[in-house]
């Protein structure tokens, strides 16, 4: 597929984009900074600006191009472009950014007949990761159904482009995914992060004690790409386990009692459900801190 893959310079997207790329698509990054990779091609791109991104997405991707005979449109978009988090610039520019670029992307790959979009969402559209004070879930595991009523700029931003997405496929019948992303983790993160995460698991409360392997978000993508008819759909995008050493019941006992169980959980089984992902996508994430840490619980 020719892939128009936005923010593909960011942490998730610097190991996303160039896994595409190794599984024989085309990968164009749209993104203020190029990534430089050699599977990879760059255009800088102002997102915010709606005649840059029709431009870039109706464009050439490389000088290769202008030798056919007409000019090729992209089959797919990945829109992984966003301000990150909050705390990194002022509330209002953060949803402002976000929100109007995610309506330009999504409105420009539709007018231009895009027929797959995959977007980032958000772990933080469920008010946990963010919230003033503590938050804990109605439920566990923390589902797709589950509100997703936020308090903070940036995770409200995700539930406004949800809402967009939901709409602009409602008007085209494109496919339009969104992954509520959990908490990115590169692989050399594990030796230097989640040493501190094994010996005090308050530290993962905010992420419901869950994470992503940024080469299992690779997959993840990949599977959306590959699985056509769905519609609009979300998806919770984590591991399989947690990122601590505590067992699903002492984390239960310490922070979710009270907190309704909607069905039994394996021993390290992760809160952030992702059974639709599986169940929907085939999505079998396949990496885990486990591969470089030593367990201290299994190993007690």
């Amino acid at each position: 597929m020719r892939i128009f893959f936005t923010g593909g310079s960011g942490k998730a997207g610097r190991h996303v984009a160039p896994f595409l790329a190794e599984q024989g698509h085309q990968v164009t990054n749209a993104d203020h900074v190029p990534l430089g990779h050699p599977a990879v091609d760059d255009l800088t791109v102002d997102l915010t600006d709606i005649g840059e991104t029709y431009s870039a997405l109706a464009g050439l991707a490389r000088f290769d191009e202008l030798e056919l005979e007409a000019k090729p449109a992209y089959d797919a978009v990945v829109h992984f472009a966003a301000v990150p988090r909050i705390l990194l610039t002022s509330d209002a520019k953060t949803y402002a950014t976000n929100v109007l670029s995610t309506y330009n992307v999504l409105e420009a790959a539709t007018r231009l007949g895009i027929r797959k979009v995959v977007f980032a969402s958000s772990e933080t559209t469920y008010g946990i990761c963010f919230a003033q004070g503590e938050r804990r879930p109605l439920y566990v595991p923390v589902d797709e159904e589950h509100p997703t009523v936020p308090e903070d700029s940036y995770a409200m931003s995700k539930v406004a482009n949800e809402v967009t997405a939901r709409s602009f496929q409602a008007r085209t019948g494109a496919d339009v995914y969104g992954l509520r992303i959990n908490n990115v983790i590169e692989p050399h993160e594990y030796a230097e992060m989640f040493p501190p995460f094994l010996a005090d698991p308050a530290l993962r409360r905010r992420n419901v004690f869950a994470y992503i392997d940024a080469r299992d978000l690779g997959q993840m993508v990949q599977r959306c790409l590959e699985v056509d008819g769905l519609g609009y759909e979300v998806f919770n995008v984590a591991n399989a386990d947690m990122s601590v050493a505590a067992t699903t019941d002492e984390v239960r006992e310490r922070f979710y009692e009270g907190v309704e169980l909607r069905r039994p959980m394996g021993r390290d089984e992760t809160f952030y459900s992702i059974d639709k992902a599986r169940d929907l996508l085939g999505f079998s994430p396949q990496h885990s801190w486990r591969e470089v840490l030593r367990d201290p619980g299994h190993d007690a």
